[in-house]
């Protein structure tokens, strides 16, 4: 047989770093390739790595058909549950083969749904039935987290780094260059100064992590007094302020923020902007 190497399939999930495919090269010359090919008739689903390390030193290997696929669906969901099994596939990876495993169940489920209203529309009422209706795939963030083994607010900060990330900023944190909790708050900058952030290295973006987070800390307002002191300062012989002249110093004390955080904003883009002209 010829095996056959589906591009998408081989691309589907993150290639091996230089390390990990040395180190793969390394255990299969000592031992040869111990794990079977996995095959959907003659198309390769599992083990592209393996294939090209044994073509290329002329190692013999196993393969195995994998009878339960019925559609390139059905592989690509076998290849993100085969992965996320795995203990050296890394947190952003984990996140990344979840989401899109619910992308492929919510598309599967959208599907059955239009097919089930066209078919109810089509025939006459069925007579009453006692059986339970089919389970419903469940694809919410939480299912999504615990199946890739994370929490729920990981998953978040993964989907956002996936939408407003620059591709120099994901490659980062795929590297682990920088952590997903950073890579996310960074992301909420423009895609340039998000790429200059990156090219001055895993300091400079802690940097820019941290003054975005405690830019949005001094923002968020202040908290109210508490019950009792607020009491002492509107008793009788009191001068308690109004609630319009509360609200007049609240505004008053943000702009002011405001201010100070353009400012700081503005000497941050300088210093990043000095850090990538030096390096």
């Amino acid at each position: 047989m010829q095996i056959q190497i589906n591009d998408m399939l081989r691309s589907y999930i993150d290639p091996l770093t230089e390390a990990e495919y040395t180190a793969l090269e390394r255990s299969i010359l000592a031992e040869g390739c111990r794990d079977a090919l996995v095959l959907w008739n003659d198309v390769l689903v599992d083990g592209h790595n393996r294939y090209s390390i044994c073509q290329r030193h002329s190692i013999p290997f196993k393969v195995i058909q994998n009878e339960s696929f019925h559609s390139m669906e059905d592989v690509m969901l076998w290849m993100i549950d085969n992965h996320l099994g795995r203990r050296s596939v890394s947190d952003f990876q984990r996140g990344v083969l979840a989401l899109r495993k619910k992308d492929i169940m919510d598309a599967r489920s959208a599907e059955l749904a239009a097919k089930a209203a066209a078919e109810d529309a089509s025939i006459a009422p069925p007579e009453p039935d006692d059986s339970p209706a089919p389970a419903k795939v469940r694809t919410s963030r939480e299912d999504i987290a615990r199946a890739a083994r994370l929490s729920s607010n990981t998953i978040s900060q993964i989907e956002k780094i996936q939408k407003t990330a620059a591709p120099e900023l994901v490659e980062a944190v795929r590297a682990g260059t920088i952590s997903i909790n950073a890579a996310a708050t960074v992301a909420s900058l423009p895609e340039a100064e998000q790429v200059a952030a990156v090219a001055g290295g895993k300091k400079l973006l802690q940097q820019a992590a941290k003054e975005i987070r405690e830019q949005r800390a001094a923002l968020r307002p202040a908290k109210e007094a508490k019950g009792g002191e607020q009491g002492e300062q509107g008793g009788e012989g009191g001068q308690a302020m109004s609630e319009v002249e509360q609200l007049r110093a609240e505004v008053a004390q943000l702009k002011d923020r405001v201010s100070r955080l353009r400012n700081e904003n503005a000497e941050l883009r300088e210093r990043i902007a000095q850090l990538v002209d030096a390096s």
